[in-house]
């Protein structure tokens, strides 16, 4: 058994994009050397170690769905860790619970803009916060958010991959997508076989896209938000 991995073979093994990899070596997530030829050779063991400390060791593809108990810290839109809340909770005296977005983005600047956008246009809605795709996969299972907002280049699990995931599992069924990303066209063409159907908005158009865009896939539950 080889000591190493090609970058193609970690992508198969965690069930990520080749550049989603590429990235993790670039970000010292995994021990890696390049051959004369410029091709990266990641070590076993700096695999073994990045899956066992996400508890994914014998779980298969790093995208499997999290259960229940599966951790990933939660916030609302102000910043504050919360307690996950079920679906199909209620409010007082049986009150339809608000509007759960699950924002999955590694950049603060980014959380920070998507964040003033939700409470500027839907201050009713209730947004929660992941840094990473693992913590995200665990609160989508724990959450079931009625949006999810994804963005591409995550550490952990890319976005694509993430999608990919949900889309195998029929409990995420009715969740709708949005992905956000900084790529333009040629640079998300490897992550293309998870972005078909889903709506995509460019960073720099946020502003302007975004607000519309989710109001359409709220619903008549954005309107007295």
């Amino acid at each position: 058994m080889s000591d190493t991995y090609s970058t193609l073979e970690v992508a198969r093994l965690l069930g990520l994009a080749v550049r989603s990899v590429q990235l993790m070596v670039d970000r010292g997530e995994l021990a890696a050397w390049k051959t004369p030829g410029g091709h990266r050779r990641i070590l076993r063991e700096s695999v073994e170690r990045w899956r066992a400390e996400r508890g994914l060791v014998g779980s298969g593809v790093a995208g499997a769905p999290p259960g229940p108990a599966q951790g990933g810290a939660s916030r609302a839109s102000g910043g504050e860790p919360t307690a996950a809340r079920p679906a199909d909770s209620r409010g007082p005296a049986g009150t339809a619970a608000a509007p759960v977005v699950l924002l999955i983005e590694d950049s603060k600047h980014f959380q920070n803009l998507i964040s003033l956008l939700v409470r500027q246009h839907f201050p009713g809605v209730d947004l929660q916060v992941a840094d990473d795709g693992i913590a995200g996969l665990a609160m989508a299972g724990r959450l079931r958010p009625q949006v999810l907002i994804v963005d591409i280049l995550l550490p952990g699990i890319d976005g694509a991959a993430l999608i990919g995931s949900l889309r195998q599992h029929p409990q995420f069924a009715g969740m709708r997508l949005i992905v956000v990303t900084s790529l333009d066209e040629a640079q998300r063409e490897p992550y293309a076989f998870a972005l078909q159907g889903v709506p995509l908005v460019h960073k720099p158009r946020l502003v302007a896209e975004l607000p519309p865009l989710l109001r359409e896939l709220l619903g008549p539950e954005a309107q007295h938000a």
